[in-house]
């Protein structure tokens, strides 16, 4: 009788739903450690070993220039910051809380709000870190030019996006044959080392090589980032519009794992592993 009624309209649910994401995602940043700050320092290091193991091993092969036109450095990480940005979207992804977690037990979360925040908290990580390092490199260092600021952050943005839609296919297959879908992800992320091209100009590849890594998605996005990052680069073996619909593809088909998933998902499924 005295109980207020609350009447949610479409625009009043759509500003909840970005503030649960909100606050989710900033509790996915500070999952991987207590100190947000110091959890952003540990993405940024991530990278930076990478950088320098690329480029330590650029030099040991005897490659102390670029093979474009440009800054060798700028070059390295072109291809480690696609490389990144997808993998981790695909971790953060597949390892999103599912219709089992406890999370899932406080109205409005759900698995897409789970999915959203991890998804938007590994792109933020990344972004933090290609900023920073970029920026020190740049005052630090040497002066860097990049061609085509806003069409290289649509790479990274598409490297993000195709990242997700692998994570989600993972997510999706995850519960019903985790073991293998842990396996397979692993070697998907190893693969990709090699696969992705980060290491070569896919121009000067003969037709051959260019067949194997062909399929993968990031291998056109970091060929094509190169375009956008240096001046005297035309990428015309890879295309954009490739990456996009394989993306929409698996997104799809993650979804629609994902919704018969949570229908099926309980707390048993793990009892016996």
């Amino acid at each position: 009788m005295f109980q207020k009624e609350t009447v949610t309209t479409q625009t009043g649910g759509f500003f909840t739903l970005m503030e649960v994401i909100y606050h989710t995602t900033v509790r996915s940043l500070r999952q991987g450690h207590r100190n947000a700050v110091v959890g952003l320092m540990m993405s940024v290091l991530k990278t930076l070993v990478m950088v320098g193991a690329f480029l330590v091993m650029f030099l040991v092969l005897g490659l102390r220039s670029s093979p474009i036109r440009g800054d060798f450095l700028l070059f390295i990480m072109s291809g480690i910051f696609m490389y990144m940005t997808h993998i981790k979207a695909l971790s953060a992804v597949a390892g999103a809380d599912g219709g089992a977690s406890p999370m899932m037990q406080h109205a409005p979360m759900n698995t897409i709000v789970a999915i959203a925040a991890a998804a938007l908290s590994s792109l933020y990580e990344q972004f933090f870190a290609l900023s920073l390092i970029l920026t020190i490199y740049h005052i630090g260092f040497t002066p860097i030019t990049i061609y085509d600021p806003a069409g290289a952050l649509c790479m990274m943005l598409l490297a993000w996006f195709t990242g997700v839609a692998v994570g989600m296919v993972f997510r999706a297959i995850g519960p019903w044959i985790p073991d293998l879908s842990g396996l397979i992800k692993q070697l998907y992320i190893r693969i990709n080392m090699i696969a992705s091209g980060k290491m070569f100009v896919v121009n000067t590849l003969p037709a051959s090589m260019v067949a194997i890594f062909d399929w993968n998605p990031l291998f056109h996005i970091i060929d094509q980032v190169r375009g956008f990052v240096f001046l005297h680069y035309s990428p015309f073996v890879t295309s954009i519009t490739y990456p996009m619909y394989v993306a929409l593809a698996l997104i799809m088909l993650g979804l629609m794992g994902e919704f018969y998933t949570r229908g099926k998902v309980s707390l048993s499924w793990t009892a016996g592993r």
